[in-house]
């Protein structure tokens, strides 16, 4: 492999855009879409990058160490599949599947393929949240209790009609679109959840999939994650807050329509009362891109499981899919051809 790894997106939406301008100059080759002006809009901007239609060239590419699939939902597990079978690293974008056994399919491929595959979970990547996982190993919170979470943006006209009502391409609604970023996160911080709880429901929008979902998720030793997504919320927003016996930290924003990003520290004090606060903002950009795209390059050259990898994707899916079954929402069961 060469000393610099070179890319190829599949898929120049919005979020391949965002992958792109992560890369280095000269590592992108290729900019993959089925809408030739979407690629060419890409490639136009990155020296030594090509726009194809085909992501087979792509894969056919020697010289491709890694493919970032960033295409919509129902695509993602069966190009991130090709892409491992033809010996590519392989960086996708969350959920990664439309199921949890299509990525079961993909783990066992990647396995055998001896290739690493980490996804999109960009979140984890933002100032704020490595401030408080920074916190939280240092042992400035004392041992978790529980943490609380609640992420959600309005729609707009037509919302209704996008492909994210379409299970076919999406999967599931709220729930499986930002939902997934709080349970990624809330495992990042307490653990795995055996014990699932919750609802979807559809309150407003007028689709087969869900627009809201309340979520209660346990540790096996009792810390619970409360978790709320909505695209009902109408003004956007990023609340995360994880109480500790001996301090809590409250995480709002995300920059942009979500406001600033902040990281506040409460320490609780000996004779308790008001906490003694700690304030950091973060008015610069949104960095979670490169620096979600440098972990996935020492994944590769360390050859290290990722993290989160197919693991955690697929025990996310598989509480979602808990979620949707208990509300009465089909999942979605399109298979993954091993």
């Amino acid at each position: 492999m060469a000393e610099s790894i070179q890319f190829a997106i599949i898929g120049c939406g919005l979020i391949g855009r965002k992958r792109a301008a992560a890369l280095a100059p000269g590592q992108l080759l290729y900019a993959c879409d089925l809408d030739p002006a979407r690629a060419n809009s890409i490639a136009a901007a990155y020296t030594g990058c090509s726009a194809v239609s085909d992501f087979q060239i792509v894969l056919a590419d020697s010289k491709v160490d890694a493919v970032i699939v960033a295409t919509l939902n129902g695509s993602l597990a069966p190009l991130a599949l090709a892409a491992v079978r033809a010996g590519k690293h392989v960086l996708m974008e969350k959920p990664g599947g439309l199921n949890a056994g299509q990525l079961r399919v993909l783990a066992a491929a990647a396995a055998a393929g001896q290739v690493q595959v980490r996804l999109g979970y960009n979140h984890r990547f933002h100032p704020s949240l490595q401030k408080a996982r920074a916190l939280i190993d240092s042992g400035a919170l004392g041992p978790l209790m529980f943490l609380r979470g609640r992420y959600g943006h309005g729609g707009r006209i037509g919302y209704e009609q996008e492909w994210r009502a379409d299970p076919k391409l999406s999967g599931g609604g709220e729930l499986i679109d930002q939902g997934v970023h709080l349970i990624d996160l809330a495992g990042w911080f307490l653990g795995d959840f055996p014990e699932v709880s919750g609802h979807a429901t559809t309150s407003f929008w007028a689709m087969p999939v869900d627009d809201n979902a309340f979520l209660s998720l346990r540790t096996a030793t009792g810390q619970t994650a409360w978790l709320h997504v909505s695209c009902t919320e109408w003004k956007n927003l990023f609340s995360f807050e994880i109480y500790g016996r001996d301090a809590k930290i409250a995480l709002d924003g995300l920059g942009g329509s979500y406001g600033p990003e902040r990281c506040t520290f409460y320490k609780m004090l000996p004779q308790m009362g008001p906490p003694e606060t700690t304030v950091w903002d973060y008015p610069a950009g949104d960095e979670s891109w490169r620096l979600e795209v440098a972990a996935f390059e020492e994944d590769i050259r360390l050859q290290r499981v990722p993290q989160p990898g197919l693991r955690e994707g697929i025990r996310i899916l598989e509480i979602v899919e808990t979620i949707y079954r208990s509300s009465g929402y089909p999942v979605t069961e399109t298979p993954l051809v091993p």
